[in-house]
């Protein structure tokens, strides 16, 4: 089954059209600057370098035309005609409590995703635009939603419940929803499978480290605790974003830099984390080329960043009674040796020991990087998100995997 994957952003709408059976990616892209001057489409086939393709797309239902124009081409397609896209699979950031795995879109799914707008006004008003326009140029064909937070559903009340009065919880949502979980899922599965064990055996610590970052523990094949929460600020700090801080701090700083509250989020979204620490970058190499030169800051920025990952691991394994295996994923998690050093220093205690030669020796490439004798494995495992979201596709569309 060929599944075209969308990821609509505000100005932008990333695609893959791939094989959701075999997994084989026959093109991806990035429609970039919609609605914006000079808007274009940079698009590979089968993994070779992206070419530009200079188009006018005004909105996300131009842009999508603009896709399949793209994937049609005589000069640089890959299908004949639309014919060939079997059904197409979403990336939808919030699914609120309304969904704890995908489904078909219909006019009451568009309604649900419409209602967590507040919940996610980065996020779910684009995904909602390149649904509705991947409908109207391919009428007929199926359109599934794939939400971030589904994976996370399974969390027990005692950890998504936040200690403020109950009823703001039966009133606005207010609870932990957590997020990256369609990565969350799709690595704690192939570790599973590297590993040669059953899913619904085994404890898994999922660490998502990019520019947002995100930790879960998964008990026996159901997510029992995350570090995001009603939103993807919480958590450990991340590349701008400032992760957990005490709440009184908000308001402390609203009276004193004299910001209200759409400065304030945007502080703790945007000018925090360890670009705010360091004063450098939110780019960890640029970070490790600064903490090199002897930048105190930007090596305190990286020491928190390793330590904060520590902490969650050890209370995740406190949280599962236990620990089988780590995993590290995402851009910073798969290519990054040293924190993955730092998040497993001093750990030795509970079971994981990290194999010095193994841990440098892997970059973006599925391994076991702990020793053979370590209690605990730690895993190196790229994401692949579109993978899962196509597969999710297919499925539910009812093809034979």
């Amino acid at each position: 089954m060929n599944v075209l994957v969308i990821n609509a952003g505000s100005s932008s709408l990333k695609y893959q059209f791939l094989n959701a059976l075999s997994g084989d990616v026959l093109a991806r892209g990035n429609a970039e600057r919609i609605g914006l001057k000079d808007s274009l489409i940079k698009h590979s086939l089968n993994g070779a370098p992206a070419i530009k393709i200079p188009v006018d797309m005004p909105n996300h239902k131009v842009a999508v035309q603009a896709v399949l124009s793209a994937l049609t081409s005589e000069k640089h397609g890959v299908i004949k005609d639309m014919d060939e896209i079997d059904a197409v699979g979403h990336r939808v950031v919030h699914g609120g409590e309304k969904f704890a795995s995908s489904v078909l879109i219909t006019p009451e799914v568009k309604r649900a995703i419409r209602s967590c707008f507040e919940l996610a006004p980065l996020h779910n008003p684009p995904n909602m635009t390149g649904i509705e326009a991947c409908e109207e140029a391919m009428p007929g064909v199926p359109q599934v939603a794939v939400f971030d937070t589904a994976f996370h559903q399974t969390m027990p009340s005692k950890a998504y419940i936040y200690a403020l009065p109950y009823e703001l919880y039966e009133k606005h949502g207010i609870r932990r929803y957590g997020f990256h979980g369609t990565s969350h899922a799709y690595v704690s599965q192939r570790a599973a499978a590297l590993l040669e064990k059953p899913y619904d055996k085994l404890k898994i610590i999922s660490c998502h480290l990019g520019n947002g970052s995100s930790i879960a523990a998964i008990r026996y094949g159901r997510c029992v605790d995350t570090s995001m929460g009603f939103t993807p600020l919480a958590g450990i700090c991340m590349g701008t974003r400032c992760g957990d801080i005490d709440p009184a701090i908000v308001t402390f700083l609203m009276e004193k830099e004299k910001l209200d509250p759409h400065g304030v989020d945007n502080l703790m979204n945007k000018d925090s984390g360890v670009f705010g620490i360091s004063g450098v970058s939110s780019d960890f190499r640029d970070l490790y080329t600064a903490a090199g030169e002897g930048n105190k800051r930007a090596s305190l920025a990286l020491d928190l960043f390793k330590y904060q990952c520590r902490k969650y691991i050890g209370a995740y394994a406190a949280a599962m009674g236990g620990v089988d295996a780590v995993v590290f994923t995402a851009g910073i998690g798969e290519n990054t040796v040293d924190i993955r050093q730092g998040a497993c220093e001093g750990l030795d205690y509970m079971g994981i020991q990290l194999d010095p030669y193994k841990n440098t020796a892997v970059k973006s490439r599925e391994a076991v990087v702990s020793t053979d004798e370590s209690p605990v494995k730690v895993l190196v495992i790229p994401t692949n998100e579109e993978l899962a979201i196509a597969r999710e596709t297919a499925q539910i569309c009812g093809a034979q995997m």
